[in-house]
């Protein structure tokens, strides 16, 4: 399965994403990209096969992509402080991959609806969504 997590900023949930997904699923193929480097560098340290950094890796990585992870704010336009171009959301939303979106409140966007949990609880709901994706696919 390979697997493309997204993340920007600081590149902590990614980080936290990539970790459980190695635990959790230790021969996926996982693919990091951030929106800038230091994001990109703490998934690959976090133990992605790769890395790479900006909208035309978004691009690219998306069209191979079996399941992509991030946060919501991946498939809203101008999110992340305007580290997500319209192009890097339009890619996420229109690949053909299982999307499994992080709901975190955060840059004005609120999810109605959705309990304030901790970003630790968030990374194990990940997990249990790709465990189910993938049992689907056997």
């Amino acid at each position: 399965m390979n697997i493309l997590v997204i993340d920007g900023q600081g590149g902590g949930m990614g980080r936290q994403i990539v970790q459980a997904v190695r635990a959790a699923m230790a021969e996926a193929e996982v693919t990091a990209v951030g929106t800038n480097s230091i994001a990109a560098a703490a998934m690959l340290k976090a133990g992605a096969n790769r890395a790479a950094t900006g909208e035309n890796a978004v691009v690219v990585c998306c069209r191979s992509a079996d399941v992509i992870i991030g946060p919501v704010a991946i498939v809203i336009a101008d999110s992340l402080l305007g580290e997500i171009t319209p192009t890097m959301a339009a890619a996420v939303a229109s690949s053909g991959a299982k999307r499994i979106l992080v709901p975190v409140n955060c840059c004005n966007n609120i999810i109605a609806g959705v309990p304030d949990l901790s970003v630790g609880r968030l990374v194990e709901c990940v997990t249990e969504e790709l465990k189910k994706i993938s049992a689907a696919k056997k």
